[in-house]
């Protein structure tokens, strides 16, 4: 039997938040939305190389060696992400286009936990791009981009 705890928290991506704009609500969108285009936009080769960084995000985000801190600030970030578009532009991040999205970013990278939210999934999508195939995001696709050689042993199993 899973806990109430584990199923909240295994569901975050599919879940909905709650954009404000002043003191209402303004619009609600999903975290998986959002974070799917925040990480096109980041680094698109993973997408053309097919990448699945969402099944990837979603092994980090119900992992126990996560900490709890930084699987918050992941969510805490989108939501921020998406009250950034709607002060911008007055919508939220996935209806903008890719050049206000863009704004978007460079906006936030100039505070201090926009520039960590930024570096956060850039890992994120490096490890999901690079990773061994061993745990269903990439078939080596990232290795085929880079040209690189596996060293052996392979690992036999998740350690994420």
């Amino acid at each position: 039997m899973i806990s109430r705890r584990k199923f909240l928290s295994a569901g975050f991506l599919s879940s909905v938040i709650f954009i404000t704009n002043g003191c209402g609500l303004f619009s609600a969108t999903t975290p998986k939305e959002t974070l799917s285009i925040l990480q096109n936009d980041l680094f698109p080769h993973s997408k053309k190389m097919g990448i699945d960084v969402k099944k990837y995000m979603q092994i980090v985000l119900k992992h126990s060696k996560i900490s709890a801190t930084d699987k918050e600030f992941i969510k805490n970030g989108i939501k921020w992400l998406n009250e950034e578009a709607v002060l911008l532009y007055d919508t939220t991040y996935v209806k903008l286009s890719a050049s206000k999205r863009q704004k978007v970013l460079n906006s936030i990278s100039k505070t201090a936990w926009g520039e960590d939210f930024i570096h956060d999934n850039l890992t994120y999508i490096m490890e999901a791009s690079f990773s061994d195939p061993i745990y269903g995001v990439a078939d080596g696709q990232g290795w085929q981009w880079l040209e690189f050689k596996t060293g052996l042993p392979r690992p036999k199993e998740m350690l994420l």
